[in-house]
């Protein structure tokens, strides 16, 4: 099992290939899933994808697969069950400190995301924390209905451009972090004419305020 899941991690782009022609059809066919009912096509889905991948890749089923974003290395094959890089542990030659036979997942993975066109892209998108309630579900039947569902959503829309702009911030965010910086002020917005502008106001409103207190004071003089 651990020789078939590193032949697969040095095929990694040709996995790729092959998954995203299987979920096209999926996406394709949803009308007919959708009439057949997607419930019921769950667990022979999830019969099929804990066989195929249980094989290719020893899957565990977690429901979430993030295998295209980590070069077909499931991360759910380390023994701490990291999701988002490997553990200080790592041994020399990248072996795992809790199974010193086995390779480090996420040195396998680093390896497959660069045989993959922008997989070093997609390795470095952070994943969020395993949700439990998914275990044993089929990663491949949600994802294909999600897709469809946004596609069909496009479609029926009468402003298109919204699920674009929707779906290009979505992109970002995920590669973006979740907080960014403060950008520092650009030289024009620095120059002397623009902030006299932008303190004309003030000066003004400061110079009307002098004349006021020195016409109150000569007035107390008086």
């Amino acid at each position: 099992m651990y020789a078939v899941r590193r032949f697969a991690v040095r095929r990694s782009s040709g996995f790729l290939r092959i998954y995203r022609m299987f979920e096209g059809i999926i996406v394709f066919l949803d009308p007919v899933l959708r009439l057949v009912g997607y419930g019921r096509l769950e667990r022979p889905f999830a019969f099929l994808e804990r066989n195929f991948k249980g094989l290719l890749f020893d899957c565990k089923m977690c429901g979430q697969c993030v295998l295209s974003s980590t070069g077909m290395s499931c991360p759910m094959n380390c023994p701490k069950t990291l999701r988002n890089g490997p553990c200080g542990g790592v041994r020399p030659g990248g072996f795992c400190e809790v199974k010193p036979e086995m390779r480090c997942v996420w040195v396998e993975a680093w390896d497959g995301a660069s045989r993959m066109p922008e997989g070093l892209e997609r390795i470095r998108v952070v994943q969020p924390p395993v949700n439990r309630e998914l275990e044993g579900s089929s990663s491949w039947l949600r994802v294909a209905r999600e897709k469809a569902a946004s596609l069909r959503q496009m479609r029926e829309t009468p402003d298109p451009s919204r699920h674009m702009l929707a779906r290009a911030f979505r992109r970002a965010r995920q590669i973006e972090p979740a907080a960014a910086p403060i950008a520092a002020e650009p030289n024009a917005a620095l120059a002397e004419h623009s902030v006299s502008e932008r303190t004309a106001v003030f000066t003004k409103g400061e110079s009307a305020a002098g004349k006021n207190n020195g016409g109150g004071n000569a007035k107390k003089k008086g």
